[in-house]
């Protein structure tokens, strides 16, 4: 699908997300899923949490983790690759997490673009920093708004 980050491309397997790739190529056979409206709302800045069913698949045990502590950072708001370590039990694994997050099969459903670096540093995101910005530009953008309204 295209969006304001680029285009996207997502990876069903019997109507669950099992992926969402940065610069996908188009292998579009038709039909709908209702990720593609939750994406499109979420650009939009109307929704804040998807609801569309998520699998995580592979990954090493401390990667899942990782992407279960992401998956539980609010809609703009941040935390720093050290204090999920910290909150995983493992402050000494800031690194490890960054490379949990780079590994994140479904970027933006499961938000590893809220991971910034020490210091709200922004760091690391395999979509590129450009991407990741906007991503967060566009929660803190929603969040104020929702918030003043």
């Amino acid at each position: 699908m295209d969006s304001p980050i680029g285009p996207l491309g997502v990876e069903l397997d019997a109507g669950t997300v099992i992926g969402v790739r940065f610069a996908a190529s188009s292998t579009w056979t038709g039909g709908s899923h209702p990720v593609v409206a939750e994406l499109a709302a979420y650009f939009a800045g109307t929704l804040t949490d998807f609801t569309v069913p998520v699998e995580m698949r592979g990954g090493s045990e401390f990667e899942r983790a990782v992407w279960g502590e992401i998956a539980r950072i609010p809609y703009g708001e941040m935390r720093t690759y050290g204090a999920v370590a910290t909150a995983l039990g493992d402050p000494g694994a800031a690194r490890a997490v960054g490379t949990a997050c780079n590994r994140n099969p479904v970027p933006v459903i499961v938000p590893c673009h809220r991971v910034v670096g020490a210091g709200g540093k922004l760091v690391g995101f395999g979509g590129g920093l450009p991407r990741k910005r906007q991503l967060l530009e566009l929660e803190a953008r929603v969040a104020l708004e929702r918030a003043w309204s």
